[in-house]
């Protein structure tokens, strides 16, 4: 069982990868910024802080979410510095405000489970926030997801993921029994009752809306494939996901024969080397830039990460797998497999079916959206513009994945899982 001394140093040591890792992009490039290392040491202060923060309000979940998560920054801050260093002062206060969210979601979450009261709050508001994209929003990089608000720039669907979660984790709390006996079969599947079928179509339809008017298949990707495995969380029927996953494919065979924006995208993962040079240059450059690093890789600031257009969002992946290697790019993926499997750890040691769903949604989520970028950034499947949780750059998905992990926080302390 992790002590409180124990987080404790966990905590120093994301603050001290990440003044090492300023340190390394610093000599590489031949100077050094005193203002770049006076930021750098306070957000390490600050983890230390938010640690402390948490204790001083009597809040004491599970002990490693916040410095695994803080790992992960610090790795991000390190890449997006070598990348962009322009761009490291924003991204260091989109962390701030994610540690301070991360402190007000494990605060508020504190009678979690009285927020399934509110379900269709929560259902409306995520629906609104991905409609505000599509009348208001404008189209960055091929997605129409974007809301500009001055100089702050915002994607909706980052935090709408978070409430549609919350929404089915209540809803199919409420019919878990429904949806594991009220059925029938046909052949060896089994079929829901049209009650609980009505929501997995919604969602289906949903999650094709954003595909069709967002251009945006990763929010597609990630709305359907949460919803659909969270009702495989609360039936343990694995013809749901039979049917929702023949849903998704019928709807994407339609889509990618009617839109051009679907097609270029599936082609340019089926053959990327039919054109290098144009549509398939990006997914081209993340293999090169793979493919270089090798086993060691070429060390921070030796690479030639920049040579993929927007490496700091996307591709961010590929320029650590460059510039770290196979082991570098294996170590901050065994970082989200062990937090992911304590979201996971939360969700099994919760009390009540909605904490439970919630926790479980919130792993999937996580989970999900790591395998949706760098499948897609090594060829895996399809490219998305799915931002690396902690690690891209970017403010929208740092705070939603802050408030992900306030929320673990606080399902892990009503649950009992600290170890």
């Amino acid at each position: 069982m992790l002590k409180t001394y124990d987080e404790l140093k966990l905590l120093v040591l994301a603050g001290l990868i990440l003044l090492a890792g300023l340190g390394t992009v610093s000599l590489a490039a031949g100077s050094l910024d005193s203002m770049v290392f006076a930021i750098a040491l306070a957000l390490a202060v600050s983890y230390i802080v938010v640690h402390y923060i948490l204790r001083w309000v009597g809040r004491s979940g599970d002990k490693l979410i916040l410095p695994v998560a803080a790992v992960l920054t610090s790795i991000g801050l390190v890449v997006v510095f070598r990348l962009k260093p322009e761009l490291f002062l924003m991204q260091a206060l989109w962390v701030a405000f994610g540690l301070v969210a991360f402190i007000l979601a494990a605060v508020a979450g504190r009678r979690v489970e009285l927020w399934a009261d509110y379900k269709y709050i929560w259902g409306a508001i995520g629906i609104i926030l991905l409609l505000s994209a599509e009348i208001f929003g404008v189209e960055i990089g091929g997605n129409k997801n974007w809301l500009i608000i001055g100089p702050i720039h915002l994607q909706p669907a980052e935090f709408a993921k978070l409430f549609i979660v919350m929404f089915f984790a209540a809803y199919l709390s409420e019919r878990r029994e429904l949806l594991a006996h009220d059925t029938k079969k046909i052949g060896p599947l089994v079929v829901p009752h049209k009650r609980v079928m009505a929501p997995l179509l919604a969602i289906w339809g949903i999650a094709m809306i954003i595909l069709v008017l967002e251009h945006d298949l990763g929010a597609a990707l990630l709305f359907f494939g949460t919803a659909l495995l969270m009702i495989y969380l609360a039936s343990g029927r694995y013809s749901y996901l039979i049917w929702g996953g023949g849903l998704f494919l019928l709807g994407s065979v339609a889509v990618y024969v009617l839109y051009h924006h679907v097609r270029a995208r599936i082609d340019s993962w089926l053959n990327p080397w039919a054109d290098p040079s144009g549509a398939s240059f990006q997914i081209v450059q993340s293999l090169f830039a793979l493919g270089s690093g090798g086993v060691m890789g070429s060390g921070l600031g030796y690479g030639f990460p920049n040579l993929i257009p927007e490496v700091h969002t996307d591709f961010i992946f590929s320029a650590i797998g460059e510039e770290l290697g196979l082991l570098g790019s294996g170590a901050v993926l065994l970082l989200y497999m062990i937090l992911v499997y304590r979201v996971f750890k939360v969700a099994l040691a919760a009390k009540t079916a909605f904490n439970i769903l919630l926790a479980g949604g919130l792993a999937i989520l996580l989970a999900l959206q790591t395998v949706v970028i760098v499948g897609g950034v090594t060829k895996f499947m399809p490219l998305t513009g799915v931002a690396l949780p902690l690690i891209s750059y970017g403010g929208s998905s740092m705070v939603a994945t802050f408030i992900l992990l306030g929320l673990v926080f606080a399902v892990s302390e009503a649950g009992g899982s600290d170890a």
